[in-house]
């Protein structure tokens, strides 16, 4: 059998206890062998004991009492901004060379989205994932960058209420500050927006994604190709991402962008998208999530393999 990396997960909520189930029910290279809390009584932690997975409820100072820690090669962080900030210090002090996945918007390491830069920070320390509404927009903006420059982006990701759980409450301040830096510095904007809805509705909706551009004008049918094959290469671990029809386009002239400048001439793109989640652990109305989990593991295998020397 081929070695497989022993993994922690910093987190017993939502988010972690759907990547502890994936990588339980799928990991290649990972094997998880410690899952944290600080909420004896959460599912979480429950389930992962169920499970044959190793629990602490003493946060990472439990984890680093653990037996398993010396073993841990990678750990996800499934918590806060701020409470990344203090976890990577922590551990980093406690055990120099570990790999941090951060899932909050904390953004202390480099930015990653699996199918526009997955390969370029694997051997960074600590890698970002951005966070859901950039997991699932970003690969728009970059299919559209590279067919024309673009710009200016602005994303709109609609979430159900009930899939926001607190840390995402927490965070919608370096949501937004976190989601418009990485469509800049990843999608290739010129200038991001980014804005978060957490609809109401019942029954729940599943994640809905908009994504505007405006570019240099531009072949039309290069950038939906563009837009067909980057959704398509997001569906390779995200399954349930999917374009909700066909990209739209108009022509505009004239246009002023406060700090790119004024009679801007060129192509606006509008992409609707639409995540629909495993259903692992959460609802399927829950891709938000969903896809935050799925990218992270995506990432963490790849790394993985390389810390492994396994051959891609």
């Amino acid at each position: 059998m081929t070695r497989k990396l022993k993994a922690a997960i910093i987190g017993s909520g939502n988010i972690g206890t759907d990547l502890m189930i994936k990588m339980l029910r799928h990991g290649q290279h990972l094997e998880v062998v410690a899952m944290v809390g600080i909420d004896p009584a959460s599912d979480g932690l429950q389930r992962a004991a169920r499970m044959g997975v190793g629990t602490t409820a003493e946060g990472v100072e439990g984890l680093a009492r653990m037996p398993a820690f010396a073993d841990i090669d990678i750990v996800f962080d499934a918590t806060s901004a701020a409470a990344h900030v203090r976890n990577d210090a922590f551990l980093r002090e406690r055990k120099p060379g570990i790999r941090l996945i951060d899932l909050t918007p904390a953004a202390i390491g480099p930015y990653c989205v699996p199918v526009v830069n997955g390969e370029e920070h694997l051997d960074a320390p600590n890698l970002n994932m951005v966070t859901c509404g950039g997991q699932a927009t970003i690969p728009m903006v970059a299919a559209v960058s590279r067919v024309a420059r673009v710009h200016y982006a602005e994303i709109v990701a609609s979430i159900a209420s009930k899939s926001a759980g607190p840390g995402t409450r927490a965070n919608i301040d370096e949501f937004t500050e976190t989601t418009s830096r990485a469509i800049e510095t990843i999608g290739g904007a010129g200038k991001g927006k980014a804005i978060i809805v957490m609809n109401p509705a019942e029954p729940p909706l599943i994640m809905r994604d908009t994504v505007y551009t405006f570019s240099a004008p531009a072949d039309e049918a290069r950038v939906a190709e563009s837009v067909a094959t980057m959704a398509a290469a997001v569906q390779a671990y995200v399954p349930g991402y999917r374009l909700k029809q066909a990209v739209q386009f108009d022509r505009i002239e004239g246009l002023t962008i406060p700090g790119l400048g004024a009679g801007l001439a060129g192509l606006k793109t509008s992409i609707f998208l639409e995540v629909e989640g495993a259903a692992h652990y959460l609802p399927a109305y829950a891709g938000n999530l969903d896809i935050m989990t799925s990218a992270a593991l995506s990432t963490a295998e790849r790394m993985a393999a390389r810390m492994l020397a396994i051959p891609a």
